[in-house]
């Protein structure tokens, strides 16, 4: 006779798209009956450029998490491509944190709200039947549950079973924490350099100031396979991104990892399991993943709740679901935007657009600090695009002139 489920959920992963939906969960009355279960222990050293963007504030509202760690708040952003530099003011500050301690502290709020978090012991394998889901963990160990989630970053496990093993292309982020001060009058602003684009880089450089006085840098790399750079082509890259600005790249510490796009046609989930965060896929055009990950996770929460309530473990709309949330459509739209900046051949037209159209920026500068939702704002992206068609040649020379 088979044995009733341990658990109502088991979460695989611990960091920020794990616990919100172990939050949510706790809302609906099951924090007894979730198992959070992550490989690491807490805190652990995690790769990021951690700037909370987006929605970030309402979603630990709702939530009923908070950001109770050091952070730097950003009132602005400096945007740079060569000689060209524009300063946009944020509607609302962008925090700056430490993953090591955002994520331990999470950690921590979902066991005081009650839930119970495994450290050390991570998700290796797992079945589905007709009764649950057998998940097979790094201690040797078997528990059931009747649902799985999949917040395990991403190199997923859950992600790759789904999708049976299908080979992708990823985004490639680089980033290193350096013990240093951000430069000199930028040390509450947000950097964005696109010069690197002339050399190869499908994508950006970032600068952000960090708590306890350091700074973040890094790099994110579209997947481009007309321009495949290798792990030490782009820490070169990055190198020469930073040198500008008065910053040294250490020999050492600069983490690099792939990362999964958002394609609102991909398969995130399968009867009795969802994957969100990183295993869902991360944001296309600017590789943001933190506020998009906890807003995925109030999404996925509320499915959970309503298929453990129906008995439907299909979760066979789960996808739609994504997709129709705020969160699914702003994705969806910078994917799209993203294919055309860094992955077309005419990136020279649509950074041209991006940089030189002061609405532009300032709409973008919007969807950052969650002020507004891009994603309703088509008619006014159509008439950036009409404008630019009036104005192309000359912004593509004055371009040419800040990148040379």
């Amino acid at each position: 006779m088979e044995r009733s489920p341990d658990y109502d959920v088991i979460v695989a992963g611990a960091g920020p798209a794990g616990i919100a939906v172990a939050a949510r969960l706790v809302q609906k009355g099951r924090g007894q009956r979730i198992l959070v279960l992550d490989r690491y222990h807490f805190p652990r050293d995690k790769p990021c450029g951690g700037a909370l963007t987006g929605h970030m504030r309402p979603v630990m509202k709702t939530l009923d998490l908070a950001i109770r760690v050091d952070h730097v708040p950003c009132p602005d952003a400096v945007v740079r491509c060569g000689s060209f530099e524009r300063r946009v003011q944020m509607g609302q500050s962008v925090d700056v944190i430490r993953r090591e301690d955002f994520d331990a502290d999470l950690v921590a709020q979902a066991r005081e709200a009650g839930v119970t978090v495994l450290e050390g012991e991570g998700l290796v394998s797992y079945e589905r039947d007709e009764e649950g889901v057998r998940v097979k963990t790094s201690a040797k160990r078997e528990l059931r549950a009747k649902v799985l989630v999949g917040a395990d970053g991403a190199a997923s496990r859950v992600r790759k079973q789904i999708l049976n093993n299908a080979k992708e292309t990823p985004h490639r982020l680089f980033v290193a924490e350096l013990n240093v001060p951000a430069p000199r009058g930028l040390e509450t602003s947000m950097v964005y350099d696109f010069g690197l684009m002339s050399r190869g880089l499908c994508g950006y450089v970032w600068l952000f100031p960090a708590p306890d006085n350091r700074l973040n840098v890094g790099l994110m790399h579209y997947p481009n396979r007309k321009k495949s750079l290798s792990g030490r082509e782009l820490t070169a890259l990055l190198a020469e991104g930073v040198r500008p600005y008065g910053v040294e790249l250490p020999a050492k510490g600069v983490r690099g990892w792939p990362v999964w796009g958002y394609h609102p046609d991909a398969k995130i989930s399968e009867p009795r399991v969802v994957t969100v965060g990183d295993a869902a896929g991360i944001d296309g055009l600017t590789g943001e993943g933190i506020a998009v990950a906890m807003e995925q996770a109030v999404v996925a929460g509320d499915c959970i709740e309503e298929a453990l309530e129906s008995g439907n473990v299909a979760f066979a709309t789960y996808r739609k679901k994504i997709r129709r949330a705020t969160v699914g459509r702003e994705l969806a739209l910078d994917r799209w935007l993203a294919k055309l900046l860094y992955g077309s051949g005419r990136w020279r037209d649509w950074l041209a657009l991006v940089l030189l159209d002061e609405k532009v920026l300032e709409m973008y500068a919007r969807r950052v600090d969650g002020t507004e939702v891009l994603a309703d704002q088509k008619l006014r992206l159509y008439g950036a695009l009409c404008r630019h068609s009036l104005v192309r040649g000359r912004r593509l020379r004055k371009l040419a002139e800040h990148m040379s």
